[in-house]
């Protein structure tokens, strides 16, 4: 009798316990569900562990292939900033973002992931992005960058040179208040188009704004 009492008694700790863990374990999983929805594309790369070197989806069957290439660095525009995520993505050929979803979240199909290496360097292989005259859209590439122990944030577009849209206006604008070096001036090399783009990374004055 008194076994069969401490075995109920047993039974009734352990369902306990799996019932907290089960309602423990579902709380988390809503919650890392909810970050994930929220949180920025940049963090949802599916590698496990980045380099500095990556090929946009797409990149094969364009014709306007393009590498884009240059060293990231540090506030004082010197030295060259190591373990720096960069998260590029970009519109098609046409001008239109191929709109996707995954586990309930909609993203950006055509986009890539560097992380820079001792150096500072990075390379992505793209394509140019084409613009949308309907909204006056003009070809951009959309980066944004994650320092260690810095929350991440998007910098100025890149621009093409030989974009239509890209009028004089706006880039007597650019010079004077903006970043000319945004404009990426391309270069043709055998099959495809190659610019280096440098970047220097914001100061954690402009960063906390």
């Amino acid at each position: 009798m008194k076994n069969s009492i401490i075995l109920i008694y047993f039974s009734l700790f352990l369902s306990m316990n799996y019932t907290i863990y089960a309602q423990e374990t579902t709380t988390d999983l809503q919650s890392n569900s909810t970050d994930y929805l929220e949180r920025h594309p940049l963090y949802d790369y599916s590698e496990f562990k980045l380099n500095n070197t990556d090929t946009i989806p797409g990149f094969e069957s364009k014709q306007n292939k393009l590498k884009v290439s240059g060293t990231i660095y540090k506030s004082d525009g010197v030295t060259p900033a190591t373990d720096v995520i960069l998260f590029i993505e970009q519109a098609d050929e046409h001008g239109d973002f191929d709109l996707r979803e995954a586990n309930g979240k909609r993203y950006v199909h055509n986009r890539g992931w560097i992380k820079t290496d001792a150096d500072g360097h990075y390379t992505f292989y793209t394509y140019v992005p084409g613009n949308d005259r309907r909204y006056n859209q003009m070809q951009q590439l959309f980066p944004t960058v994650k320092e260690a122990s810095k929350s991440e944030y998007e910098i100025a577009s890149f621009l093409f040179d030989e974009d239509p849209l890209l009028t004089k206006l706006c880039r007597k604008r650019m010079a004077k208040k903006g970043d000319p070096t945004r404009i990426l001036k391309l270069k043709k090399e055998g099959n495809m188009f190659v610019v280096q783009k440098d970047i220097v990374l914001q100061t954690d004055i402009e960063t906390s704004k």
